[in-house]
């Protein structure tokens, strides 16, 4: 349930019979202190102007006409116009006893383009935020119930594949010699590149070996098809690592696209939107117009023949709109190609390639930054493999475990790193808002305290630990009563859930989950303060009440954070 959803429906509705125009809004949101209340209706101010009268003698006309006796207590007039909230703690009780995942009843079908590596290279840490936000986000939407289709737009075709190839071929001649050097994808593209720039006739050979690739020569497709499927396989073992749920039928390469895309460019030419610019076939739109006139063309066909990213995307549009059927795409790409997407979006649309009800969202993200505020390097300079990243989490996990736990058995020590260790990057990079550059800190995302992932983790496992010092007493069934502050904040909490993941699913920001996992967290620490459990004085129906509170908060905080793509463990 949804209950500031529920509340805003039915202030809504009362206000827009008190004479509200139709596009006005209760505006419902959670309080901000208890004291004044659950929640706070905070449209009445804006209604009130529009409609010339006072705001507060309006929420007052409101508060007589709404009917919420069903779930609040208590409607009050406070300040200028708004509304303070006082939810029913018997309907409140009752909401827990019977909360379950109510199916959609408006699914759709959405397409999530997330990840993308270029698959000439290892996968390093510019690729983290694209994986693992996609990833969250398309987990909350398949638990809503929607028709998720995962696409992996992975780079797989260009220039850089003729070098490969020509480096491929030249140490075939070697004993395979390629064999083993691609072990090292991101080693095996320095030496390619470096020829690439270098070496006498290279660089020909590279660029001949791009033409026999994209005319469909056999043994030279033979070739790429090998380092492709090296590749992925290199991609495959990071998402199993990360948890990541992308697998090989989920990657939509940009040569899937390739047959298509001499009828994209044929089509533009059939609307006349094309114009040719020194040899190049461009689109040139006025919504893009710069203040001095200019305009960025959209590049659909370089001077030589050779089709771009912009071309491919129309192509893989028109197929996520005409063949998938999808009616959201969402994109999480570097914030750095917001304008690239503007323009592919806006030319999809004026070419007719999308039906006019599909959403096409670009969900930006910012970069993961050093502690220098620059982006994340090496000491060297160079870039960081997402593997050693990994490798390293896990690493100093399981230092930390073995120091503090020598008797631990290994296998139980390893888990703990594995599952804590790939947690704490995961979340650290979550639990930001999308659009932000943040700073990676091992100190700070390994830390047992703050909104990490290691300190819901260990809540989770806490409250297991409850369950276990409680033995065999069954609370299953138990009735929920909520007479202390503490008992009654942690069940609002508890059905806030719904709205965190509602809005994550709506704006693509795995931080409102992360920050509701935290909130949440908290209030079940407080309550733990507050409201004995096990002591021998607490008597049995209030005992089972609470300890059916804590396994509602334990099931909440272990779907949230498998929402966010991270494990829980029963004991740390």
């Amino acid at each position: 349930m949804n209950i500031r959803q529920l509340l805003d429906d039915r202030l809504t509705t009362a206000l827009h019979q008190l004479g509200a125009a139709s596009s006005a809004s209760a505006i419902v949101k959670p309080s901000a202190r208890p004291e004044f209340g659950d929640y706070q209706a905070n449209g009445v101010m804006a209604v009130a102007k529009q409609l010339q009268t006072n705001p507060r003698e309006l929420a007052s006309r409101l508060i007589a006409h709404v009917d919420l006796s069903d779930i609040a207590d208590k409607l009050e007039v406070a300040g200028p116009g708004f509304i303070n909230i006082h939810l029913n703690s018997q309907w409140l009780a009752q909401q827990l006893a019977q909360n379950t995942t109510e199916a959609n009843p408006q699914p759709q079908t959405i397409v999530v383009d997330y990840s993308g590596p270029n698959l000439a290279k290892e996968m390093h840490v510019g690729h983290l935020r694209s994986t693992i936000i996609g990833d969250a986000v398309a987990r909350v939407l398949a638990y809503q119930g929607h028709q998720v289709i995962r696409q992996n737009h992975v780079g797989d075709w260009g220039t850089q594949f003729g070098m490969l190839i020509a480096h491929m071929v030249s140490l075939q001649a070697h004993d395979n010699a390629w064999a083993m050097q691609l072990a090292d994808l991101e080693s095996f593209y320095r030496e390619a590149k470096k020829r690439f720039d270098t070496e006498a006739g290279f660089a020909d050979l590279a660029r001949d070996y791009v033409v026999k690739l994209q005319s469909g020569d056999a043994a030279c497709r033979q070739l790429w098809q090998q380092f492709i499927d090296i590749s992925l396989n290199h991609c495959e073992a990071l998402y199993k690592e990360l948890g990541v749920q992308l697998t090989r039928a989920d990657v939509k390469a940009e040569s899937s696209y390739n047959d298509d895309l001499a009828a994209i460019v044929q089509n533009l030419k059939d609307q006349q939107l094309l114009v040719e610019d020194n040899g190049a076939q461009c689109v040139f739109l006025e919504a893009f117009k710069t203040k001095d006139g200019s305009i960025t063309p959209i590049i659909v066909q370089k001077s030589d023949g050779g089709y771009l990213y912009a071309t491919t995307d129309l192509a893989a549009l028109r197929y996520r709109s005409q063949v998938l059927n999808a009616d959201r795409v969402l994109y999480f790409t570097d914030a750095r190609q917001a304008l690239h997407f503007q323009q592919v979006f806006s030319l999809a649309r004026q070419a007719g390639f999308v039906k006019p009800s599909l959403s096409l969202e670009h969900m930006p993200f910012g970069n993961m930054l050093g502690e220098d505020n620059k982006p994340f390097k090496t000491r060297s300079g160079g870039t960081v493999k997402l593997i050693d990243v990994l490798t390293e989490a896990k690493e100093r996990v399981y230092k930390v475990v073995s120091e503090k736990n020598p008797d631990l058995a290994e296998s139980e020590r390893q888990q703990i790193a594995n599952v804590v260790g790939v947690g704490a990057v995961k979340y650290a990079d979550l639990s930001k808002n999308r659009v932000s550059d943040y700073i990676f800190n091992w100190d700070n995302m390994l830390s047992l305290e703050g909104n990490t992932a290691p300190y819901l983790q260990y809540a989770y496992a806490r409250i297991q630990s409850i369950f276990r010092k409680a033995g065999d007493i069954d609370f299953a069934n138990a009735a929920i009563t909520l007479s202390e502050n503490a008992e009654r904040n942690l069940a609002i909490k508890l059905l806030q859930f719904t709205e965190a993941v509602d809005s994550v699913a709506k704006e693509g920001l795995p931080n409102h989950l992360s920050t509701y996992l935290y909130e949440l967290a908290g209030n079940f620490m407080t309550f733990y303060e507050h409201c004995p459990i096990l002591k021998e004085n607490v008597a049995v129906p209030t005992r089972n009440s609470r300890l059916h509170l804590a396994q509602l908060t334990a099931d909440t905080l272990k779907t949230g954070l498998n929402l966010l793509g991270i494990d829980v463990l029963d004991r740390m």
